[in-house]
């Protein structure tokens, strides 16, 4: 069967402009264009924008999934089992937070007792699941999985009050490394306060702190580009800052 874009759209459930931006970016090309200049497609371009929609759902840019499909090593029938893999993953977190909603129902209701940790544990768990998803690879590659397994636990481990610490402590970096910024001097005070600050925050979550592996995180921030862009949010240069910032803290030179 073939179809128009306004008929593929609805089908999807997306804007025709979505296939329209497709097919300019090279992701998704219409088979062909009829003699009235409507782009067309067919099963093979139809079966492309269902894996496209697929990882769309995990997050993952159009740049990577076009790659992606575009490898001559891709198989549509692998691509989908690795999908199915990953929804009964997001399957089981969604499950866990609902069990999480109601638990805290019926301890409202004072059916139940609930304590601060059981309170939170979904929500941390999540946490750690979607971390895993985007930098597990990298962090086990580059720390070892014990130390990214005890980290894990650290957190999991973690009452209210020491979550709540953590996220003030981020915002804390941010501020100050914002401001820090300004001065374009890495050495100065404001920002040998942000890489204190920073390595705070880290050991909320390692199991035990090293300056080499501060200086290590400190470049992944700048190689990598999700951290690169975490930070480079704020000001274009604020991860190469906070970098050098951190390397001057731990006197590990580059």
């Amino acid at each position: 069967m073939e179809y128009t874009v306004q008929k593929l759209a609805k089908l999807a459930g997306v804007s025709s402009r979505t296939l329209r931006y497709y097919d300019e970016i090279g992701i998704l090309k219409p088979a062909r264009i009829n003699s009235s200049g409507y782009r067309i497609y067919g099963q093979k371009e139809v079966d492309r924008f269902q894996q496209i929609m697929f990882y769309r759902e995990m997050d993952m840019s159009l740049e990577d999934i076009k790659r992606i499909l575009d490898s001559p090593a891709f198989n549509e029938a692998d691509a989908l089992r690795d999908h199915r893999i990953k929804l009964l993953e997001k399957r089981q977190q969604i499950d866990k937070l609902i069990e999480n909603v109601e638990k805290t129902i019926a301890f409202l209701e004072g059916r139940i007792n609930m304590s601060d940790k059981e309170k939170f544990e979904g929500f941390k768990k999540k946490k750690i699941e979607d971390n895993e998803k985007k930098y597990g690879k990298e962090a086990r590659e580059k720390y070892g999985n014990e130390a990214v397994d005890e980290s894990n636990k650290k957190f999991m481990n973690m009452t209210q009050e020491d979550y709540e610490k953590t996220v003030k402590l981020e915002k804390e970096v941010k501020d100050v490394l914002a401001e820090a910024f300004k001065t374009g001097d890495p050495a100065g005070e404001l920002a040998q306060r942000a890489a204190e600050l920073h390595k705070q925050w880290l050991t909320m979550y390692w199991h035990e702190y090293s300056k080499e592996a501060h200086a290590g995180v400190a470049q992944m921030y700048v190689c990598d580009e999700r951290f690169r862009a975490y930070y480079d949010y704020m000001q274009p240069g604020t991860a190469e800052f906070l970098r050098d910032a951190i390397l001057i803290y731990t006197g590990i030179n580059k």
